[in-house]
């Protein structure tokens, strides 16, 4: 395959806006957060540290970029986002709101409202409202639940901040925002280039490529370096691990990385660089249960973050998308240099830590089959907590049917092994078994324990993992033989 060569155009410096003005950043560590910049360089001690992980929600600041030609605002943990990611963007602060002494709308509901005792986590949660403010999306009590799962509050408590919210978040947004949202727009867009981004020398940098063929030269240079899509991962590398991180190549500027397209095969290609926020409603099109884990799967600041691609390159054992997408029969799609290559998704998993990827080789893309008439699926996710928690069993399943009868399944589970994995003996025990005889699918659940051995961790038991997991297998197939009996308790919320 033939790679198209442009002339490269490198830029020295990360460009962002910031109170009203264009900052040019042409010397910093590649591990710099923007949380740090923030309090130690700018002095904006508004923004604060709680977990340095990106749990709890104190540090949340907005990013507002250019999406489709509007204005968007999202969330993000400060704590955990390079400073480098910030390029192309504009950067907004709880400082930012008041102006001329006079409360933002949302602030001066949160005192009203009395939403706030220590103070302590009310900047971030202020600052997730502000992206709710502007979404322009109608803000029930359960959309605001949602978008404050990622924020922690140990005195307030929830209800008179959401009382704050529902006031304040409905209907168009009358801030100054919305009212420079055209000049500010275009101050972006001035700021948008096709250059790649090159801080520092060959023994540090952050890189920050503008194409493909610029991503995969840069890469097969700097094997060695660490490609950062959301840093949701990477970033608590820095803040908890501590790890000096010196070479980074950040792909949020890499045209077309995060595209969607169909394929061939009547499958999607979803773009690795496209964030879990914008996948939500694409997998959530596949089926419902997709939407759902996604909707758990953190929170608002780690969904606008996190990608697609980021979290199956990641190839955590517990992460909750990789054996989603195995039971549907995905792919990832691979590059290095001019060189593309396809593999089953569960192929790419090979041990703890280690996936199929060759140095200077990188994930270009996952294409994800969507389902036939004559296949039914099922996810299901476990935790400790509801919102932003990791599983302690994650289960999906899709089995292909012919009338009553199986024909063939695929089970993927997470928590249950070293690499998200096939449950194949599960799998085996199931073909011809009859959806009318729940007997007949005992051994298809008995079988799990041939499939796995689960490691006993803060999370859960072996011995609850391997309850756990047989019993989801025994609760996909119920629902989807039809059975009247609810499997299922929703969530109850306060009155709309």
């Amino acid at each position: 395959m033939s790679v198209v060569t442009r002339p490269i155009r490198v830029r020295n410096a990360v460009r962002f806006l910031f109170r009203g003005g264009e900052v040019v950043l042409d010397r910093f560590s590649p591990r710099a957060t923007v949380l740090d910049w923030l309090r130690e360089e700018m002095r904006a001690k508004g923004t604060k540290e709680g977990c340095a992980e990106g749990d709890c929600g104190a540090c949340t600041v907005v990013l507002a970029r250019l999406k489709a030609g509007a204005l968007a605002y999202e969330p993000f943990n400060a704590c955990i986002l390079l400073l480098g990611q910030l390029d192309g963007a504009e950067l907004i602060t709880i400082e930012d709101l008041a102006k001329g002494g006079e409360l933002h709308p949302l602030q001066r509901a949160m005192v009203d409202h009395h939403a706030s005792q220590c103070g302590f986590c009310t900047p971030g949660i202020v600052m997730s409202l502000f992206a709710a403010y502007h979404s322009g999306a109608p803000q029930t009590y359960n959309a605001l639940c949602d978008q404050l799962a990622g924020n922690l509050c140990r005195c307030t408590g929830y209800r008179p901040i959401i009382a704050a919210a529902l006031e304040t978040c409905n209907g168009a947004a009358g801030d100054r925002f919305a009212a420079t949202a055209g000049s500010r727009a275009a101050a972006l867009a001035a700021l948008a280039d096709r250059e790649d981004v090159f801080v520092g020398d060959e023994a540090a940098f952050f890189a920050a490529p503008a194409s493909l063929d610029s991503l995969a030269a840069l890469y097969a240079r700097f094997p060695d370096a660490t490609l950062v899509a959301g840093a949701t991962d990477v970033g608590l590398w820095i803040t908890k691990q501590l790890r000096d991180l010196k070479r980074i190549i950040w792909l949020g500027r890499v045209a077309g990385l995060d595209g969607v397209r169909p394929t061939a095969d009547n499958a999607v290609s979803l773009g690795a660089t496209l964030t879990l926020e914008d996948a939500a409603p694409l997998l959530g099109a596949i089926h419902s249960d997709l939407g759902e884990l996604l909707r758990r799967f953190g929170s608002k600041q780690v969904r606008a973050s996190g990608t697609v691609g980021g979290n199956i390159a990641n190839g955590s054992p517990i992460g909750d998308l990789a054996p989603a997408l195995i039971a549907l029969g995905s792919r990832v799609v691979l590059r290095k240099g001019a060189k593309i290559r396809a593999l089953p998704l569960e192929d790419f998993f090979i041990a703890y830590g280690k996936q199929d990827r060759d140095p200077g080789e990188f994930v270009a893309a996952v294409e994800t089959p969507r389902l036939a008439a004559h296949q039914h699926y099922r996810a299901f996710k476990v935790s400790k907590r509801l919102d932003e928690d990791i599983s302690a069993v994650m289960l999906a399943v899709r089995v292909d049917v012919d009338g009553r009868r199986i024909l063939g399944a695929r089970i993927g589970c997470g928590g249950m092994a070293a690499t998200p994995k096939r449950a194949a003996s599960a799998e085996q025990a199931l073909i011809g078994v009859s959806l009318d005889k729940q007997a007949s699918w005992r051994a298809a659940c008995a079988a799990l324990s041939q499939d796995f051995a689960p490691l006993t961790d803060q999370r859960a038991s072996a011995a609850y993992r391997m309850t756990v997991a047989a019993n989801l297998l025994e609760k996909a197939l119920l629902e989807i033989s039809g059975a009247s009996t609810p499997t299922r308790i929703g969530m109850l919320h306060a009155a709309e």
